[in-house]
């Protein structure tokens, strides 16, 4: 609906579509509690939209020039999205057009994927905190920014023809893999997991990869890593909402002819001359994905694999799930050494995660004092009540654990 707003009004006015937006919805809130929902929930909103859009600018003697062209314009596209073929391709082009818009290259890669976030997306200025591993007052500073640059800006880009689309590529790819890490890692919901957005991150992919532009390997590797992991999702949660850990997931439950379609994305993405993140992320979740079991998982393959990764994107979460891999394959006390030498440890400080693979490796080696010490310090620090449940139950695990062995 914001793209669809902001095509129409010009991206000086994405604040205008935003609200109009957001305003369209509590409407339907409202009156589908009485009357239920319509039957084409989807054309009802743009119809309502629409409206609200052209009832606003009537009232605002600025904008009032533009009504009757806006009107025009908006009852032909609904017209012909009445008529049915070719509506799906257009809301499609929409959102293509509004991605690499927010992709300016005036504006660095960290606020062109916070305003795709924001806009694209639908984050909270704290879900893109969080997703970033950044402030929410930089996260303010940099939607303001960004939004400046819009105002100027005025038009969305053609896709096709804009000079620079394979610049912009990067901040579209960067914020489509963090809408799909929300998802599968909620940090801001009630739910540990958010299906929804897992499946929003995979079918802004795909609409990308039909795309001339954006039909590039880096592409296919991030729809590989999604189809892997978003083939997992049905056995990661419990009945009461709360993660499974691997070791403990039900494979039966995973989605198989997904995981196939990863392998086939997989095969597209293979380039001699192109080796991302993205395609060694997915080659990762290919061997979680493709093991019988748990045993059978190859640790020291992965543990490899990290180490390029952090070659290729030298971050404290990449650290962090290296340091994890080196523990499977070597045992926790390298766990455990591998976590304590992390380079930037202050930027995990937030993190809970960090001080829970702490607890888990000492809880393996035997030393329960410490596991305990390392699950109350990441429950103080859980992000939501379902990440607390979570942390409560390792905590609980170390409990019932034997007390320390003699060698400490």
């Amino acid at each position: 609906m914001v793209s669809f707003l902001t095509r129409l009004f010009g991206t000086d006015r994405l604040n205008l579509a935003e609200d109009v937006v957001q305003d369209t919805l509590c409407q339907a809130l409202q009156v589908w509690s009485i009357h239920g929902p319509p039957a084409n929930p989807s054309a009802w909103l743009m119809r309502a939209a629409r409206n609200r859009a052209i009832d606003l600018i009537r009232r605002d003697n600025q904008l009032r020039y533009i009504t009757a062209d806006l009107a025009y314009l908006m009852k032909l596209r609904e017209d012909h999205a009445r008529a049915g073929p070719g509506s799906d391709e257009e809301a499609e082009d929409d959102q293509l057009r509004m991605m690499f818009s927010c992709c300016h290259p005036a504006l660095s890669t960290k606020v062109q994927v916070t305003l795709i976030l924001k806009t694209l997306c639908g984050f909270s200025v704290a879900e893109i905190a969080s997703a970033l591993l950044a402030s929410e007052a930089s996260v303010e500073k940099r939607l303001a920014r960004a939004r400046r640059l819009f105002r100027e800006s005025r038009t969305l880009v053609e896709v096709a023809d804009a000079p620079d689309t394979a610049a912009r590529l990067e901040a579209v790819h960067q914020a489509v893999y963090l809408l799909f890490n929300e998802g599968y890692h909620a940090s801001q919901s009630e739910k540990t997991v958010r299906e929804e957005l897992c499946y929003e991150a995979l079918r802004l992919g795909l609409l990308l990869s039909r795309h001339p532009q954006g039909a590039r390997p880096k592409t296919f590797a991030l729809l590989a890593l999604f189809c892997f992991n978003a083939a997992r999702l049905a056995g990661r949660v419990d009945s009461d909402g709360l993660v499974i850990q691997l070791e403990h997931q039900d494979r039966s439950k995973w989605d198989r002819a997904l995981i196939g379609k990863g392998f086939e994305f997989l095969e597209m993405a293979a380039s001699r001359t192109e080796v991302s993140e993205f395609h060694v992320e997915a080659a990762i979740a290919s061997l979680h994905s493709s093991a019988a079991t748990y045993a059978a998982t190859d640790w020291a393959r992965i543990r490899d694999l990290y180490d390029v990764l952090y070659a290729l994107k030298p971050t404290p979460i990449v650290a962090l799930n290296r340091a994890i891999a080196v523990g499977q394959a070597q045992g926790p006390d390298s766990g455990v050494m591998e976590l304590e030498r992390i380079a930037d440890r202050a930027a995990l400080e937030g993190y809970p995660f960090y001080p829970a693979a702490l607890g888990e490796f000492h809880r393996r080696a035997g030393r329960s004092g410490e596991a305990r010490d390392c699950f109350k310090k990441a429950l103080k620090l859980a992000r939501n009540a379902a990440e607390a449940r979570f942390l409560e139950r390792r905590l609980t695990a170390c409990a019932a654990q034997p007390g320390d062995s003699p060698s400490g």
